[in-house]
């Protein structure tokens, strides 16, 4: 048994998984504390009326098989849920068998299911392949003028790059050409990010984007017709879990809900509502975490060892004794980008919306909003993550993303008002009435992206200092200030928890997830 005390601060994928991993291998002394009343963290589902809603949308799959056999640990997959219980998905270049849990079936409810993905652009009002495909029914939408006017643009980018890549914009003009980007890049991430692409850093393309051109979706076009599975070429991309992916019957947030039970059971304790304000160090390392409670009540943890997953410029600002002036000025300086979900229920979608059935619904998981003129970037349709998230199945479960920065006139508006807007924006894109309009709620959450702008180009000066203290290990997405996924987040605090049971202070590990050449959510043509 490994008596060393352990402080975990958030209660999201992260800061769980850490949990999980130390208490398994033995740690006997953990805390987790959690600001808020609910685990998962992002990856939470909120109950709306029976309805749930997933925050941001929470694909389950991942190119590491520690990651797969860890959620499917958690959370066996239905026996019904795959053919003759068996599923083989293929994924960059690898394969992998899924076989279902035998005493696991759908009517189970912690269970994991096999979900089809597709997610499409909504522009001009009409659909298209997300990503954007390179292929005649594509040109046949935009028209072969406009196509041809991409075409001239991108051969332009690529005989006069911009040098040095330097901000966003010279990230996707040097892959896509100027017209592309401004058609499909520019208005979609300045609607998400609030700040221009020239003011956003060039790291974040390398980040989310990565490996996918035009080069390469024109290759993908040209070799999809000789795909076959098991035929060699290309064959390892025909079944892929960009098209087939796992979800928790109820939402991600079940799957986080197993997790805490199981940490509960494994000795570990876990503190709702504990909201760290100051974490305090003495010759060189952190001692104590300090939380407080709604009532105003202060609890102090002895730390032997920390695993941060709250924002960095949180972390840095509650140090005692305080950080370098320099290190604060960076850490005030980091900026995120916040969310708002306006929920809405429907009994039927539109006619234009070309959907099947008496509800008109649309196959996608997600929809890229590209219309000019409204606020919405992003809608989810919870019907196609998982029919148990709708309480009634003859109604159309939607979620309306926006995106916005804390304290603008956006976050501010009253709920009423933003359900207002979404019945709008909804009706103005032609995909609901109003008069179909059956409830709606409002979800905000902060801190939902870690910005690369602001001073985020100095980040590497807070890494170093942070870096420094031997027994403190940042993890997760705003631990780490890193557009990560679940999965990411996950690594990092497996990492995180394996230096901390080898007694190690080398924090690389750590920061080498997610580092990768391929991204593999922005295949081409997935």
């Amino acid at each position: 048994m490994v008596t060393r005390r352990v402080v975990i601060i958030g209660a999201g994928p992260a800061g769980l998984t850490a949990a999980h991993e130390l208490a398994s291998a033995g740690t006997s002394d953990i805390v987790v504390l959690e600001a808020t009343r609910t685990v998962g963290g992002l990856a939470q589902s909120i109950d709306c009326n029976g309805n749930r809603i997933d925050i941001g949308g929470h694909r389950f799959f991942s190119k590491s098989d520690w990651v797969m056999d860890w959620w499917l640990r958690m959370l066996p997959l239905a026996a019904d849920a795959a053919d003759a219980g068996e599923l083989q998905l293929a994924y960059q270049g690898m394969r992998r068998r899924l076989v279902a849990a035998p005493a696991a079936t759908k009517s189970d409810p912690r269970a994991m299911l096999v979900r089809r993905r597709l997610s499409r652009i909504y522009f001009d009002g009409k659909f298209f392949d997300y990503p954007l495909k390179a292929d005649l029914d594509t040109a046949l939408k935009l028209g072969l003028w406009r196509c041809a006017g991409f075409a001239a643009s991108y051969a332009w980018a690529k005989v006069f790059p911009r040098r040095p890549e330097a901000s966003l914009e010279d990230f996707f003009i040097n892959r896509f050409g100027r017209r592309l980007y401004r058609q499909f890049f520019r208005d979609y991430t300045e609607k998400v990010w609030g700040t221009s692409c020239d003011r956003i850093s060039a790291q974040w393309g390398a980040q989310r984007v990565k490996s996918l051109s035009i080069a390469k979706a024109l290759r993908h076009a040209i070799l999809k017709p000789f795909r076959r599975v098991g035929s060699g070429l290309g064959a390892a991309e025909q079944t892929s879990l960009i098209e087939r992916f796992l979800y928790p019957k109820y939402g991600p947030g079940l799957m986080w809900e197993v997790t805490a039970e199981r940490l509960r059971e494994l000795g570990a304790r876990l503190e709702l509502e504990a909201k760290v304000h100051r974490i305090e160090h003495h010759e060189g390392r952190v001692r104590a975490v300090l939380a407080r409670r709604p009532d105003g009540r202060e609890q102090r943890f002895e730390a032997d060892a920390v695993i941060s997953s709250m924002p960095v410029r949180d972390l840095v600002l509650g140090l005692a004794p305080e950080a370098p002036a320099r290190v604060r000025e960076i850490a005030a300086g980091l900026e995120y980008r916040d969310f708002v979900i306006v929920g809405a229920l429907y009994r039927r979608l539109m006619p234009n919306a070309a959907g099947r059935g008496p509800l008109n619904l649309v196959p996608d998981n997600w929809i890229y909003v590209q219309e000019p003129g409204v606020k919405v970037g992003r809608l989810q349709i919870f019907n196609n993550w998982s029919p148990y998230l709708v309480s009634d199945p003859n109604t159309v479960w939607i979620g309306m993303e926006y995106f916005c920065s804390e304290g603008d006139e956006l976050w501010k508006e009253s709920d009423d008002e933003l359900m207002r807007l979404g019945r709008h924006e909804m009706h103005k894109l032609r995909l609901a009435d109003p008069a179909d309009h059956l409830y709606g709620v409002v979800v905000r959450m902060p801190k939902a992206y870690p910005g690369y702008f602001g001073t985020y180009e100095f980040f590497g000066e807070i890494r170093r200092y942070l870096d420094a203290f031997p027994n403190l290990y940042l993890a997760g997405r705003n631990g780490m200030h890193r557009y990560n996924n679940q999965d990411h987040s996950m690594l990092s605090a497996k990492r995180a928890a394996e230096a901390i049971l080898a007694g190690s202070s080398d924090k690389t590990p750590i920061w080498n997830v997610n580092i990768d050449d391929e991204y593999h959510e922005e295949k081409p043509g997935g």
